[in-house]
């Protein structure tokens, strides 16, 4: 390939015998919602790109694990020690809002109308799947809610049978901390994710929030 990506290619031959191409479809078909035709076609798509453009998609991935860390003070990924939700001076550190995962953070934070900080838990407890409590960012949570400038714990997770064992446990926890506990109003449908669900809807959710009871 020279001057045009994939000239000289005869793409309607093209098979997933090809050693390099067979790799690539893999690592894609890896990804969530992709299956291997997907994978071949972003595969094609890829091969019809200028190199310049396929190496910066290749090394923003790599960035990912080489240039991101864990935030010491609420688990979020960020390139820096503290993220930029934590280091905010502006931010209302007396509110504190748990999810899930950084995904649901920037749903939430895409709202509006959350001027909290964040807990990223990094999972939900599923026993089926043999994740426990223990495997979750829980601990640092304890003391984060125990300084005595959180005064209300949000908790934002997905309306499942996990998310609700997760409430009631951190619910059971943090009882004894005297903070209020709250939970997003059922807006957001039984069953589905926060990071699909539309803004309006998570929006009026977090406003509309109500006490979480054991």
């Amino acid at each position: 390939m020279t001057n045009r990506p994939g000239k000289g290619i005869n793409f309607a031959r093209l098979n997933s015998e090809t050693r390099i191409i067979d790799q690539a479809i893999e690592a894609l078909a890896g990804f969530p919602g992709v299956g291997r035709r997907t994978a071949l076609r972003m595969v094609v798509f890829l091969l019809r790109r200028p190199e310049a453009e396929v190496r910066r998609l290749g090394e923003s991935l790599i960035r990912l694990k080489t240039d991101l860390r864990t935030c010491v003070e609420c688990g979020n990924v960020s390139e820096q020690e503290v993220c930029r939700v934590c280091a905010d001076p502006n931010r209302d550190r007396s509110l504190l809002c748990v999810v899930e995962d950084f995904s649901d953070q920037l749903a939430i934070e895409s709202t509006g109308q959350f001027k909290g900080i964040y807990h990223i838990l990094g999972g939900l407890i599923s026993p089926i799947d043999g994740v426990g409590p223990d495997d979750l960012n829980i601990q640092s949570l304890l003391p984060r809610v125990a300084n005595g400038e959180v005064r209300e714990v949000l908790m934002a997770l997905n309306p499942t049978s996990e998310g609700d064992t997760t409430m009631f446990y951190l619910g059971r926890k943090l009882r004894e901390s005297g903070v209020r506990i709250t939970a997003i109003s059922r807006g957001v449908s039984i069953g589905a994710e926060l990071e699909y669900t539309d803004e309006i809807t998570l929006g009026r959710s977090i406003i509309h929030r109500t006490e979480y009871h054991i």
